[in-house]
């Protein structure tokens, strides 16, 4: 058995008589460590400059898909830069200009974009391309669709997000950014690179489509103190949503969903309960807020490059001026409108909600508003008395009622004047999980019971208005819907278009869901109950045509 030294002694042996090797000269050996010490430096140096926030950031990395993280090599972002100045946080840098930049436009960050955009695309052979003038929306009527529960989330569109036991009470955006605190940021950055894609904008396009609406909340631009919400993330989503609009040639619609305070108090304004806005204690300070809001992306959005895409501008998704003191909504509304104007939003429309006051009373308001537009949402099943009505009354109503409000709100003498109708779809029941708010129930089963008891409804309200009331069919995936129950619905649908388009158009309730079929439009172009171009009707408010639905449970 051989010892360590004799061993040792064996490979000494090795060179004796020859040039003893570099690693045995120990001042050459001194000399490699230093440099390779001095190189070490530097490389820490370089990361900590190219790659700050690394730690959560390489996790995003792990976890975006269809990025091309190769276009990260050589990126130089300053170290302590914020997370949306910074692309190696970002979970989705698809089509993002990553080239770092601090410069803002209206104190908004234009990180991201692009230099240059091109806008000779046309959505189809119907509609002018973009660099060429739409014309009047009277004989042309925009047909679009909303991309919402996306950047302003709404429970009913991605229940997924809202899947916690009733009693946390996580009901709308500000507690579900409460409760998930510093989770909040990778838990909706992954919604926002996932839930819509550039393909969403390529098939509303292949749809016959031409304009998009795309709601958005106040904290894309500014959060205040107590604000759980995410602050800045949804901007680029926005603003590249936009560039993607461009690439199809399909015009947009700037949907202000969520203002300081809340607008009316629902989940989709980004809080559920009291309105503050216009009202209550902070009620002048949120107004102002949101004139701050308005002034800020106003400034950003008046550059060149959005000139001919934004078609209409809104200021406030559905004031609740059924509750709030009106002639404060009007000034406001006035306000707001004067301040994009002046600066430099020439060209888009812009709109404001009806508030839920009645079209008629819209005579006479706002006359010295130049290019404005009205925008009314019209849904049946949110009031007790339509929501009854059997399936061949809701497409005579749509025929009807519908087109009838259309045509005294589009003219002078009866009504404001341009109209236009941003949200509708083709549901017959508000039986969808969470459309009336998380754990409320619904009024077609007369289960919808509000947190104060104002507006309970405890009766069934589905035709029958009886214990035959169920959720069960209606809540059906659309593989197991009727021959009959997909006529109606294909016909309340082009009964809908067909009256929206005597004003300035429409704008369908939503692109998709993740299981409310009746809600999306591109489930419906997939179960073949929506035309497959929206420009093409087989039914055009013929009322002669409207059959009996007799073979439908009336149930359903």
């Amino acid at each position: 058995m051989e010892s360590d030294d004799s061993v040792a002694r064996e490979k000494e042996g090795l060179w004796k008589g020859r040039k003893r090797p570099w690693y045995k000269q120990k001042k050459k050996l001194w000399i490699l460590i230093g440099v390779c010490t001095v190189l070490l430096i530097i490389i820490i140096i370089v990361a900590a400059v190219v790659v700050p926030n690394s730690g959560s950031g390489e996790e995003k990395r792990d976890e975006s898909s269809g990025s091309d993280q190769s276009r990260l090599s050589g990126v130089l972002v300053p170290n302590g830069a914020p997370s949306w100045l910074n692309p190696y946080v970002w979970q989705d840098i698809a089509d993002f200009n990553l080239t770092y930049t601090n410069e803002t436009v209206g104190d908004m960050p234009i990180m991201g974009l692009n230099l240059t955009w091109d806008d000779s695309a046309k959505a189809n052979e119907q509609v002018p391309a973009l660099n060429e003038a739409w014309g009047d929306y009277a004989k042309r009527p925009a047909r679009g669709v909303n991309v919402g529960g996306w950047l302003s989330l709404e429970p009913f569109i991605t229940p997924s997000l809202f899947n916690y036991d009733l009693r946390m009470g996580i009901v709308d955006e500000y507690s579900l950014c409460k409760y998930l605190a510093s989770r909040c940021e990778s838990v909706l950055e992954k919604h926002y690179a996932t839930f819509v894609t550039e393909d969403t904008f390529r098939q509303i396009r292949d749809a016959g489509l031409d304009h998009v609406r795309i709601p958005f909340s106040y904290w894309a631009v500014q959060t205040y103190d107590g604000d759980p919400y995410l602050f800045r993330t949804s901007w680029r989503y926005l603003l590249r949503a936009i560039e993607w609009c461009r690439r199809y040639g399909l015009r947009v619609n700037l949907d202000l969903h969520g203002l300081p305070g809340s607008q009316n108090g629902w989940n989709h304004s980004g809080r559920l309960g009291a309105i503050n806005w216009l009202n209550g204690t902070d009620g002048g300070l949120n107004a102002q807020r949101s004139l701050e809001i308005h002034d800020r992306l106003s400034k950003f959005f008046a550059q060149p490059r959005y000139k001919n895409i934004i078609a209409y501008y809104g200021l406030a998704n559905e004031p609740k001026m059924t509750y709030l003191p009106e002639d404060k909504v009007l000034q406001w509304t006035s306000d707001a409108y004067a301040l994009v104007r002046k600066n430099g939003v020439s060209n888009a429309a812009v709109v404001f909600g009806d508030g839920f006051r009645g079209l008629h009373k819209w005579q006479g308001e706002l006359t010295g508003l130049d290019n404005a537009a009205l925008d009314v949402h019209q849904y049946l099943i949110f009031n007790t008395d339509l929501i009854v009505f059997n399936h061949s009354a809701k497409v005579r109503h749509a025929c009807e009622g519908w087109t009838e409000e259309t045509l005294e709100s589009m003219d002078r003498a009866t009504g404001f004047g341009p109209t236009l109708v941003a949200e509708w779809s083709q549901a017959d029941t508000d039986c969808a999980k969470h459309l009336t708010n998380v754990g409320w129930g619904n009024r077609w089963t007369g289960t919808y019971i509000t947190p104060d008891g104002s507006g309970d409804v405890t009766t069934p309200r589905c035709p029958t208005k009886d214990n035959r009331c169920s959720c069960d069919a209606a809540n059906a995936p659309a593989g197991q819907w009727s021959d009959s129950y997909k006529q109606f619905l294909k016909m309340f649908a082009e009964a809908q278009m067909s009256s929206f388009e005597k004003g300035w158009g429409w704008f369908y309730w939503v692109w998709d869901t993740e299981d409310a079929p009746q809600w999306s439009y591109k489930k419906g172009l997939e179960a073949g109950v929506l035309p497959a171009k929206a420009y093409e009707r087989s039914f055009d408010c013929d009322l002669s045509q409207i059959p009996s639905f007799s073979d439908l449970p009336e149930t359903y």
